[in-house]
């Protein structure tokens, strides 16, 4: 018996290989399906079946090409409506994977089509459950995201709190839990850095398995403090549920290597976003004027769904040199699929051709407390999510979170030097160049960001508060 978990960090997703005498199943595949043909390949093994958990909101799976590519069904819970042809289990059903079997649990809540997985040993004795995300390490799904006109989020967290109860805490303790997100996943609010635990472990320490917790308490702390959703989940959940492109012709058909001269004449004929995926303290010092710096390096593909709200939008990138296919695929894995171009050579092509380049100021912690010396007044902006503004911020400065830039755009000034400063720098010039592409060129992006600030020594902060105290203040 193999099973595998293939944690993919940037998306915070954990995709599911099970193997046992030559038969092998995928459950909730990445877009790029290659790796486990190739895995499947080199052990000898037929993928047998491709299981879903449900409809996917924050990326787009790989279900259609792997199924395409090796023939196995689509397994989807009950409740479950596509648009291709899928098999839709029945409650309880077995599914045979070589000298193991595969149990479908419905657990609606996070959706209603929401199903895990349970897994037999070669002794039919309970192994492991593939939680989906319905129970996460730490956490549970936010009951708020596939909301119909005749469930409201309440609802939901109601059938949320059943399926965990009747479902889930019934197995025994020894189960292992294999959940489809981990830290840093919209998917919930506060999941644990690890990706794996076991249910008797969870049931100790994971609020929401409390075992006397009563349904109206469960309700009330599951769905408070839920943040707004990115504005691409909707469009990734019709993608995989209705259907979409081979990422095999997205691939092809983005791989155009335009010179400079092409790229601006693609720019200017089609309104494409020009996105920039290098490094912020790279993209600062010299860019293609109005594009949009979103680091390869971090959370990526999560931050372009947040800051380009249409999955349709066109899209001309800079990258460096070596990264175009990488960048295209973390698109393409949140449905991004629509990149007519990318700069060859990389942005030195483009100095080179002597075309027009911006900038972005970007000043260490201690020139900004040099500036603050002089001008107490300074305009200091944090970009970063409103509970870590909360948990410790410098004296005086206003919060606008770079996930709301665009609802929050009249509160930058135009007509006064802003200082802008996230946790370490990513976010902050991602807030900068949306400015600066919009008009804004008064400027300054802090180098290292909160960290180079308390590091410094030299801010008046607020004391730091737990974000568990904020919570139990309300």
């Amino acid at each position: 018996m193999k099973i595998e978990q293939i944690y993919t960090g940037c998306l915070a997703q954990g995709a599911y290989y099970i193997e046992s005498e030559g038969e092998a199943a995928v459950i909730d595949p990445l877009r790029e399906v290659s790796p486990y043909i190739e895995k499947a390949n080199k052990n000898g093994a037929n993928i047998k079946y491709v299981f879903e958990t449900h409809f996917h909101a924050d990326f787009v799976s790989g279900h259609l090409d792997l199924s395409q590519k090796t023939g196995a069904p689509i397994v989807y819970g009950p409740h479950a409506q596509t648009g291709f042809e899928a098999h839709i289990a029945t409650d309880g059903e077995l599914f045979q994977v070589g000298n193991l079997a595969i149990k479908v649990l419905h657990t609606p809540g996070h959706t209603m089509e929401s199903t895990c997985y349970l897994l037999f040993d070669e002794q039919g004795k309970e192994k492991a459950l593939f939680s989906g995300d319905t129970l996460f390490i730490g956490d549970v799904g936010r009951p708020d995201l596939a909301q119909k006109s005749d469930l409201t989020v309440d609802d939901l967290a109601g059938y949320l709190y059943d399926s965990l109860r009747e479902k889930i805490m019934t197995l025994p303790d020894e189960v292992i839990v294999y959940p489809a997100h981990g830290a840093g996943s919209a998917c919930g609010k506060n999941m644990s850095k690890e990706t794996t635990d076991t249910l008797g472990n969870q049931k100790k320490f994971n609020y929401a398995l409390r075992a006397n917790m009563t349904k109206e308490e469960f309700i009330k702390e599951v769905t408070d403090g839920l943040a707004k959703p990115p504005q691409y989940f909707p469009q990734n959940v019709m993608m995989n549920k209705e259907g979409y492109e081979s990422i095999d012709v997205v691939m092809k058909r983005a791989a155009q290597a335009l010179s400079p001269a092409a790229f601006e004449a693609a720019a200017n004929e089609t309104g494409a976003v020009v996105l920039d995926t290098r490094p912020a303290q790279v993209f600062n010092k010299g860019f293609i004027p109005n594009s949009i710096n979103i680091g390869l390096g971090g959370q990526f593909a999560p931050w372009v769904g947040a800051l380009i709200p249409d999955v349709k939008q066109e899209l001309l990138l800079v990258t460096e040199i070596g990264q175009e296919q990488e960048t295209i695929l973390r698109l393409a894995r949140v449905g991004y699929d629509n990149v007519i171009g990318y700069l060859e050579g990389g942005f030195e092509t483009w100095v080179n051709a002597n075309d027009e380049i911006d900038s972005i100021t970007s000043i260490p912690a201690n020139e900004l407390a040099d500036v603050l010396e002089n001008q107490p007044d300074a305009l200091i902006i944090d970009v970063r999510k409103p509970s870590e503004f909360a948990a410790e911020h410098v004296d005086g400065a206003k919060n606008l979170p770079l996930d709301y830039i665009s609802e929050l755009m009249a509160e930058f000034p135009k007509d006064q030097t802003m200082y802008i400063h996230c946790a370490g720098g990513y976010r902050s010039m991602m807030a900068a160049s949306i400015l600066k592409s919009r008009g804004y060129d008064n400027l300054v992006d802090i180098d290292g960001g909160f960290g180079a600030i308390q590091k410094s020594g030299r801010f008046k902060t607020t004391d730091y508060v737990c974000p568990s105290t904020l919570k139990n203040q309300k």
